[in-house]
């Protein structure tokens, strides 16, 4: 099991969890219980490239679609194709199954922009 307090936030709740040059990127258990019942997610391609704060994909919910954010500029070098057949994961195990991509970063200096677990707490009042 993973532990979120290691992790980085964004303030539009998706969480990074890095390790060197590569990071793995998901949304929070508040924005997948704020978004309901999840029932498609838009991944990008192996291989795109996007800067901090660009849309990557889109996730559809029963009553609302959300824009994913990247939180760090980078290529991406994975998708999790569980999501694809079975989005209902990102609501049961966000933080572990339910990851979203993976990516090489191309600028760590980004990760100083993102926020700790307590201020992300303290961002959605909990």
């Amino acid at each position: 099991m993973n532990d979120e307090k290691k992790y980085l936030f964004t303030s539009d709740h998706e969480w990074i969890n890095s390790v060197e040059n590569v990071a793995t990127i998901g949304i929070t258990n508040f924005a997948q219980s704020e978004l309901g019942d999840i029932i498609f997610v838009e991944l990008p391609n192996i291989g795109d490239l996007f800067k901090s704060g660009e849309v990557f994909g889109t996730i559809e919910a029963v009553k609302t679609v959300a824009d994913l954010f990247m939180p760090l500029s980078g290529e991406i070098l994975e998708i999790n194709s569980e999501i694809e057949n079975n989005p209902e994961i990102i609501n049961n195990n966000a933080f572990n199954k339910g990851w979203i991509v993976k990516i090489k970063i191309n600028n760590l200096n980004e990760k100083d922009q993102l926020l700790s677990y307590a201020q992300y707490k303290e961002l959605i009042n909990v």
